[in-house]
């Protein structure tokens, strides 16, 4: 067992434990830059992970009464069809060739830009949306954007496996301003169980899943998720997002031209 990849499980684990940001954001742009995994392995690899992650996470959350399953279903009508059609979109053009990597490559970077997005305005936004209720979407009209915006991210996280956390979480803050973050957390976290496991037999189909890297990187997520979420309470969760966005717009780059 690599402890390289144990040590990089527990940095990602304290951090999402931390911050509360999806580990995707992290991990997988990990695995490319540092490690040299192709794309698609580490796309794969990381759905693999998150599906079993956040399986644990909806159960506590279940447990608590903080998710919302009317909003479950509806996201999952548009995600779960998106991740399978995304899946055999890359099946079609070639998951595991040179070119269809740096597309991978490139849509990672751009969902990494869309977290740092969400991490830096989020409150801003729910402010905006706060102050005027009459933009708020009602009836058929936000059942219909439930439905999109889970098809959008199914695509998403099937070719880059980022999406589902922070995006997601604020997109769920701006079509339904009334939920507490526990709901947001929670109904966030139970759609993203079937999306990032039927992505993530997807990838297993292609080929794209190094079972051996996911089991060493669970060795050491587990704890650094448990000690991040202690950690939290301790230092100011302002400067930890500010120091995670500037992070991530580093990694973006360095995707994009490296």
């Amino acid at each position: 067992m690599d402890l390289q990849f144990v040590a990089s499980g527990f940095a990602v684990g304290l951090l999402v434990g931390m911050t509360g940001v999806g580990g995707g954001s992290l991990m997988t742009p990990l695995l490319t830059l540092l490690f040299g995994v192709t794309p698609a392995v580490a796309v794969g690899t990381d759905l693999a992970f998150a599906s079993l992650t956040k399986g644990v996470g909806t159960f506590t959350h279940r447990l608590r009464g903080t998710v919302h399953w009317d909003i479950v279903r509806r996201l999952c009508l548009g995600a779960l069809p998106a991740a399978l059609l995304a899946s055999i979109g890359l099946k079609y053009f070639g998951t595991l060739s040179k070119e269809m990597g740096q597309i991978i490559r490139y849509t990672i970077a751009g969902s990494v830009f869309l977290t740092v997005i969400a991490l830096l305005f989020k409150r801003k936004m729910l402010a905006w949306i706060t102050a005027h209720p009459e933009r708020q979407l009602q009836g058929r009209a936000l059942h219909n954007a439930t439905i999109f915006t889970g098809a959008v991210l199914g695509v998403l996280v099937t070719i880059s496996s980022i999406g589902a956390g922070a995006i997601g979480a604020t997109v769920l803050v701006m079509l339904y301003p009334r939920l507490t973050a526990a709901e947001v957390a929670g109904t966030d976290i139970a759609y993203a169980v079937p999306l990032t496991a039927i992505a993530a037999v997807g990838h297993w189909w292609l080929g794209s899943i190094n079972w051996t890297l996911l089991l060493t990187l669970l060795v050491g997520s587990v704890p650094g998720i448990t000690l991040g979420a202690y950690a939290a309470r301790a230092v100011p969760e302002r400067l930890l997002r500010g120091i995670l966005a500037v992070t991530l717009v580093a990694v973006a780059v360095k995707l994009v031209y490296s």
